[in-house]
């Protein structure tokens, strides 16, 4: 096809991003998973006791003292979402962000949910027109089965739209730079998330579609007067 410059996809088995998808790659998969955490509370138990090392015993060659839950786990969360109840290990999945870390401090503890799928990210690229930037987060769950015909199909949204409208050398995330996210969301046929967003508003100003405006633009200047009588 005659694509305006190349295009990568790049495949990370779980949130981990162990090939880091996340930073080169037009379309970046990440594999995840949407229900919640699966807890072995009796091995949660042996880690605290000191029965199994955590991180899997990758630093188990030097003396680092006994294992702290609350230290090493439950205060690390990012998003504050983990606790002890009652000997037993509590978190608030719906506001887990996936960071792994207690998963990869306890692995025989906590396990992946088992509701798996990926995360679909565009745009990231190496240093060209402009500067290196991110994928950024598009669609925060897909389901992957085979054929994959529903992931085939955002692909060739994304390459229609791209072809169309890409300038001669330009990457994937340089025309959504250009264009601006909700362009792109429009390319695709879905709705906005708060997923996507990744800072607060610095524009006051909104621009309306006329279909999104009652009456649309048009106006009678009479009738608004009468509404709005000084």
């Amino acid at each position: 096809p005659a694509f305006p410059y190349k295009f990568k996809f790049k495949f990370d088995g779980c949130p981990n991003g162990c090939v880091a998808s996340i930073a080169r790659s037009d379309m970046s998969y990440i594999g995840t998973w949407r229900d919640n955490i699966r807890i072995d509370q009796e091995a949660v138990q042996a880690y605290i006791g000191g029965e199994i090392a955590p991180n899997a015993g990758a630093h188990a060659g030097k003396d680092w003292g006994k294992f702290d839950i609350e230290k090493e786990v439950i205060n690390l969360c990012p998003t504050k979402r983990m606790w002890m109840e009652d000997g037993k290990l509590m978190i608030d999945d719906k506001e887990c962000t996936r960071c792994m870390h207690c998963i990869n401090v306890m692995p025989r503890a906590l396990r992946p949910g088992s509701d798996t799928g990926c995360s679909i990210l565009f745009g990231a690229k190496a240093p060209i027109l402009e500067g290196a930037q991110m994928s950024t987060l598009t669609i925060p769950f897909v389901e992957c089965e085979h054929p994959y015909d529903n992931i085939k199909e955002i692909v060739e949204k994304v390459w229609d739209w791209w072809m169309e409208e890409g300038k001669n050398r330009e990457r994937l995330g340089e025309l959504i730079q250009r264009y601006g996210i909700p362009k792109f969301l429009e390319a695709l046929e879905i709705p906005p998330m708060p997923q996507m967003v990744t800072e607060p508003r610095s524009n006051p100003y909104i621009s309306w579609k006329a279909e999104d405006v009652p009456g649309g633009f048009e106006r009678d200047v009479d009738a608004y007067r009468a509404k709005h009588k000084r």
